[in-house]
């Protein structure tokens, strides 16, 4: 095209947020209008916002870093027409910014084995580790120094999960044994969990708008059955069978359903009510090994609110309880979405909600994949793989956005910073590595451990990483 014409015309454009609302109606703009000066003409279309806004602006998934003329001049004449009315796609950001990891600030020894899992609570003032030495670690992360050490396994502790409201902690073996911890003292609560014959790969509690006690948690095991469990009570409320290979991956969403991926190739779609399956999902050629939803960060974080760093608060339960649910529609917009990740090294985009067929197909890895996950607003999805890279797609198309390489062995597990704009990845190579998503290259290597990073987890408030592995030392 040419420049010097473009800098003198107007473009019609109209605004559109994430979910194809339209904002306003169709203006015209001039061409070399910035990103800046879109962001205030945006601020006069929310004027009834108490807190300003930010946003990123998108023209056909390319973003519009510097001048509307720039980001045309990257597109094709056949992607875009200037004469015909021009989507801008407003893409909100978060509000608070987090800083990057840049160092280690502690290593920690106890676990005498490798440690397999690490997680933060969802008010992120503590953390939780699982190992081969079938112990499971509380850690005070002010401090960073150990806090308790829980000893009622008798196996390797596959799975550790946080309940939403930070209260209690569940731990799942090898021996398909479930016990549930005071998060506070770090006792065991009640009784085990039994009911598994094989070992457990994954758990998830129900989600606080759901229920306000938190008191159900999901377990999916190598025995092909879904168990659904009231922690209080102790028992097991529902036994899902439908799967026949082991249940490898378990999410529980917003609306009240169960999601689960299995070794024999399909995603099930549960009503966790009741344990009724309600659709099948099939497409992938070999195990699916993840999964992960749109809303899965808004659910992971409860009552806590990351920006304030503090909980919800409100003059009862049931209005805290409303304003949790609040915040978990405007993350999930019409739909709440699905991916699976598979060793037929391929993605898929679902909407499991209303449908069985995938939204698309996303095809790229070289080898099988094992983690995947939504950035905090659902506007993008990262994968790892044991092809060495990460890949980035697009959160509601599942369009291939970019790769990112610098590990030099497979990718094992990937976490998103609270406010959408770093990625942090944990890999054989025994380095972490932080990435800069809007400029899609790496911040910070991260060396340090011995060997084999398994595990990671970036603190829901976005303050710190915590990474375990091989060696079993957990460094913060």
């Amino acid at each position: 095209m040419n420049s010097e014409i473009n800098r003198t015309r107007t473009v019609l454009v109209q605004f559109k947020t994430d979910d194809d609302k339209t904002i306003g109606s169709p203006f015209d703009v001039p061409i070399d209008i910035s990103a800046d000066k879109l962001q205030l003409i945006c601020d006069t279309f929310q004027q009834t916002e108490e807190i300003r806004q930010p946003y990123l602006f998108f023209i056909q998934d390319t973003e519009i870093k510097t001048t509307l003329s720039d980001c045309i001049d990257q597109l094709d004449d056949n992607q875009i027409q200037l004469e015909k009315c021009v989507e801008i796609v407003c893409a909100a950001q978060a509000l608070f910014h987090v800083e990057s990891v840049t160092r280690c600030s502690s290593s920690l020894s106890g676990h005498s084995d490798a440690i397999v899992s690490v997680a933060f609570s969802p008010d992120g003032s503590s953390l939780a580790t699982g190992s081969g030495d079938t112990t499971v670690r509380f850690w005070d992360v002010t401090t960073e120094t150990p806090f308790r050490q829980c000893q009622s396994h008798k196996h390797w502790v596959l799975a550790i999960s946080w309940s939403p409201d930070s209260v209690r902690l569940a731990s799942a073996d090898k021996n398909g044994l479930i016990y549930i911890w005071n998060a506070k003292t770090g006792e065991q609560m009640g009784g085990c969990l039994r009911g598994h014959k094989q070992w457990i790969n994954g758990l998830a509690w129900e989600p606080y708008h759901l229920n306000v006690e938190c008191r159900r948690l999901a377990s999916a095991s190598k025995d092909t059955s879904i168990r659904i469990w009231d922690v209080i009570l102790g028992q097991c409320i529902h036994t899902l069978s439908g799967h026949t290979q082991s249940v490898s991956s378990i999410k529980w969403g917003g609306t009240g359903l169960i999601y689960t991926g299995s070794h024999d190739r399909m995603i099930k779609v549960w009503k966790a009510d009741n344990g009724i399956l309600c659709r099948t999902l099939s497409g992938h050629g070999h195990w699916v090994n993840t999964l992960t939803l749109s809303t899965e960060y808004i659910l992971r974080i409860g009552l806590y609110d990351p920006q304030n760093q503090q909980k919800l608060n409100g003059s009862s339960s049931e209005e805290i309880r409303e304003k949790v649910q609040k915040r978990y529609e405007q993350i999930r917009l019409q739909n709440e979405r699905l991916v699976s990740g598979s060793d037929d090294f391929t993605l898929f985009l679902w909407n499991p909600e209303t449908g069985k067929k995938p939204i698309c197909r996303m095809t790229g890895h070289q080898q099988l994949i094992n983690d995947v996950k939504f950035s905090p607003d659902g506007r993008l999805i990262a994968s790892a793989s044991f092809d060495k890279s990460i890949k980035l797609w697009n959160g509601y198309t599942g369009k291939f956005l970019t790769s990112l390489r610098g590990h030099v062995q497979a990718v094992y597990q990937i976490a998103w910073s609270a406010d959408n704009r770093l990625l942090v990845s944990g890999s054989s190579d025994s380095t972490l590595k932080v990435w800069n998503i809007g400029q899609a290259k790496l911040l910070y290597d991260l060396p340090g451990h011995l060997d084999e990073v398994f595990a990671l987890d970036w603190s829901p408030d976005g303050l710190r990483v915590a990474s375990g592995g091989k060696d079993r030392i957990l460094k913060m």
